[in-house]
């Protein structure tokens, strides 16, 4: 098998999560380089990395580059994207700044790997919320043809990064202590408490977070969809890591909950948990580290026509961010796309 050149660029939680990845997988990497502003020696998940720092020149006779930029924060790819591309390497950017660029394939391997057909070298992963929203509805949609998308997320502080995990953390130990809560991470205090905004505010939909409109705009574009109809309240929740997601999904020809169920055991990269008897369904606190995307709660919506509740969890470091870029990666070794 013909290895590759790999660079990571950024080594937060989501860098940090695809070296981890590479290795788990196996990856066919001869040499891995690791990017960041400056360098240094890292210790990650047990392995010792030297550090480069980022330039365009770090990209030359690169095959593969991951830029792992957290949810909403600019530089990396914006500075050393299309660069690396002209150094002739393919670069899986899990930043925002490129995914609505009709350049940029936006995939999910599992949905919409066709897309990567036509790409230019460049191509991005959705944002982590869309990743395990897509998933669960791809057989579904691919079914009766998804009509109308409500979704309201439950999304972990790990998506915003280490200070936030820090951050809960310390609140929940000042509140154990009796001692006051402080707040910086967030506008009000994330322990034992539910903030209904996830980003910032912006123009292009009046009063929706920037996470909602990616939830709205995002699944168009995978699906190839540009008129489906999507509304999203994305919540920050006091977990740890894993997102979860509420979804009300109406289709345009009826499919049953049990047809449903059907279609999502049976679907690569889902694993449908659905036992509501016994208090069995998807858990934040069981997702966590896995692969998956988790279903249950598969229910029929009487309230209106040929319309699915459903409750959806997945790692949003991980199938969220690292493990999507991965697996990009491999799905175009694969369809020989990357010689």
């Amino acid at each position: 098998m013909k290895k590759y050149t790999v660079a990571v660029v950024g080594i937060g939680m989501v860098g940090a999560e695809m070296l981890k990845v590479l290795r788990q997988r196996e990856f066919p990497a001869k040499k891995i380089k690791v990017l960041a502003t400056r360098a240094r020696k890292e210790m990650i998940a047990g392995c010792e990395y030297d550090v480069e720092p980022a330039t365009v020149e770090a990209f030359e006779g690169v095959d593969f580059a991951f830029f792992a930029g957290t949810e909403g924060s600019k530089g990396a790819s914006q500075l050393y994207g299309w660069p690396a591309v002209e150094k002739g390497c393919i670069v899986i950017d899990n930043g925002d700044d490129f995914r609505m660029d009709e350049r940029v394939p936006l995939v999910v391997p599992e949905v919409n790997a066709d897309h990567l057909k036509k790409h230019r070298g460049f191509i991005s992963n959705p944002n982590c919320s869309t990743i395990q929203m897509v998933m669960a509805l791809a057989p579904l949609h691919r079914k009766a043809r998804i009509k109308r998308i409500v979704v309201c997320t439950y999304q972990a502080v790990s998506g915003t990064g280490r200070a936030a995990l820090v951050e809960l953390d310390e609140q929940v130990k000042a509140y154990a202590a009796g001692k006051e809560m402080k707040h910086e991470v967030y506008p009000h205090r994330i322990a034992f408490n539910v903030i209904p905004q996830v980003s910032t505010l912006k123009d292009i939909f009046p009063g929706y977070y920037a996470e909602e409109i990616k939830m709205v705009r995002e699944p168009r574009k995978i699906y190839g969809e540009p008129n489906m109809a999507v509304s999203a309240t994305c919540v920050r929740v006091p977990v740890l890591n894993a997102h979860s997601e509420s979804i009300n999904v109406q289709f345009e020809k009826k499919i049953t909950a049990d047809e449903a169920k059907e279609l999502l055991a049976s679907a690569p990269g889902l694993k449908l948990v659905d036992d509501p008897a016994r208090s069995v369904y998807p858990l934040a606190i069981d997702a966590a580290g896995k692969d998956e995307v988790f279903v249950g709660r598969v229910r029929q919506d009487t309230s209106a026509e040929n319309c699915l509740d459903l409750w959806c969890v997945s790692d949003n470091i991980r199938k969220g961010a690292a493990l999507n870029a991965v697996q990009i990666a491999e799905k175009m070794i694969e369809m020989g796309l990357k010689k």
